[in-house]
């Protein structure tokens, strides 16, 4: 068969950029039908059009040069190119929380194409920054970082400058500026807004006999500041600690108290990560394998697993526990592991020093813990005693020609509106308890509703000052 019987068939250019156009033109022409490569397409483009730089390349996935030199008075960045060339999609981010939002979302700028001149301690740069999209999953964007050769910068000098650049930027892309690592299907995500509310929690909001609020802070606290004292008597510096009880007892308020506490130490800075779930993409052995990557990535850090019990099932047994003690080093590491359940919990995890060395108890409050409250509430925890008290002031809110009894304070309390409006769900609080005992169940405010609907259809013929007298909440 001959060469004449084959149909050539022409891309132009053989294929690659065109050499008498620009870099923005070579990229949006490849995002035509006959898109190639991108980041090979872009890299011949780039060497082309600069022929005496230095190019190194680098994928984003640690990586924000932008936002880096935002945070710096070392680095600077200008647009290269005219804002015709670039492509930027801006996008407006709602609000995490539609009521009571101080900031009222923001806008977001997202880099698919641009060039800048960039600056770090002296150095200059030709930063290019492309999204190429390539395949079905979405990488991140490439950086395309430009150095320019000199007489006096070798090759070995251009790299080095720029390696500086790169180390310095992705550390701090990685580290946490205000937030909380969270692990929840798959990835590790900042969370700003569990930072934020973990500083409003402190240990005067925790109700705990006062020898085991102590101990809970030594233990914990006294960890990060006893390095030297493991290493002195070669045990690992490693710990892990479980909270357990009935729900509604302080578990969680107590772990956010000590991320709160931990979240002010600087010599050295120790971070809080939150794991959701071991559930990923490629099973929860993965998550496992990423969560304490992470977790040793970022040492001294504290690890917090929510419900233990429900995470660690027996699939996975074998391999959390061989994260948590096996032959890796989980130098710096101090895991708490909450449970309401400690029965459920596996014994290798509850009854095994050297993987979760304490156990505290989150018990119903005592009689002199509950006389703080009121002797009223018996049994219940301390989330049900809240929910007594909630929503009986919500209700006296409610009831707008009886606000001024409410302020004036009474010596017999039986004639007290917000002790008997207590007494009231208390009982249905209870009720409720003793209907559902089978099951652990969450208080609903269902004895507050009937007394507010009530209260609604007294006053229907004369409108409520909302101004005044109804609660934020409706």
């Amino acid at each position: 068969m001959s060469s004449d019987e084959f149909v050539h068939v022409s891309t132009g250019h053989g294929g690659g950029p065109n050499p008498y156009s620009s870099v923005s033109e070579d990229f949006f022409n490849n995002t035509k039908g006959d898109r190639q490569y991108t980041e090979g397409y872009i890299t011949a483009s780039i060497r082309q059009k600069h022929p005496k730089y230095h190019l190194t390349i680098s994928t984003g996935y640690n990586l924000n040069l932008l936002g880096f030199a935002d945070s710096r008075a070392d680095a600077t960045y200008t647009p290269h190119i005219d804002a015709k060339e670039t492509l930027v999609e801006r996008q407006f981010m709602p609000p995490a929380r539609r009521y009571n939002d101080e900031l009222g979302g923001a806008f977001v700028d997202k880099v698919v194409f641009a060039c800048y001149d960039y600056t770090f301690k002296g150095n200059q740069f030709l930063v290019y920054i492309v999204d190429g999209h390539d395949g079905p999953y979405h990488p991140p964007p490439y950086h395309y970082i430009l150095t320019e050769d000199s007489k006096e910068d070798n090759q070995a000098s251009a790299q080095k400058k720029t390696d500086e650049l790169l180390a310095e930027a992705s550390k701090w892309s990685q580290d946490l500026h205000g937030e909380v690592y969270v692990f929840d299907q798959g990835f590790w995500q900042k969370n700003r807004e569990l930072w934020q509310n973990i500083q409003k929690s402190n240990w005067e909001d925790v109700i705990l006999e006062k020898e085991k609020k102590e101990a809970i802070i030594e233990d914990v606290i006294g960890f990060f500041d006893s390095e030297s004292r493991y290493s002195e008597f070669g045990v690992p510096w490693k710990r892990g600690v479980i909270f357990y009880g009935p729900p509604g007892n302080g578990k969680t308020i107590s772990t956010k108290a000590l991320m709160h506490d931990i979240s002010k130490r600087t010599s050295p800075a120790i971070e809080s990560l939150y794991v959701k779930t071991f559930n990923s993409f490629q099973g929860p052995e993965y998550g496992i394998r990423q969560i304490f990557l992470m977790a040793r990535r970022m040492a001294p850090c504290l690890l917090v697993f929510e419900d233990i019990d429900s995470l660690v099932s027996p699939m996975v047994r074998s391999y959390f526990l061989n994260e948590v003690d096996g032959l890796e080093s989980n130098h710096g590491i101090l895991m708490i592991g909450s449970t309401n359940h400690l029965e459920q919990l596996d014994p290798g995890i509850a009854k095994r020093p050297s993987r979760f060395d304490r156990k505290y108890l989150f018990d119903v409050p005592t009689r002199e813990e509950r006389i703080q409250f009121a002797d009223i509430t018996g049994d219940f925890s301390f989330a049900y005693m809240k929910e007594a008290f909630v929503a009986a002031l919500l209700v006296i809110v409610a009831r707008t020609d009886e606000k001024r009894r409410f302020r004036h304070r009474e010596d017999d309390l039986s004639d007290n509106i917000l002790w008997k409006e207590l007494k009231k769900q208390v009982e249905a609080l209870r009720k409720e308890m003793e209907d559902e005992s089978d099951n652990v169940a969450s208080p609903s405010m269902s004895g507050m509703w009937p007394a507010l609907n009530s209260i609604f259809d007294e006053h229907r013929a004369r409108p409520i000052d909302i101004n005044s007298a109804m609660p934020r909440y409706f």
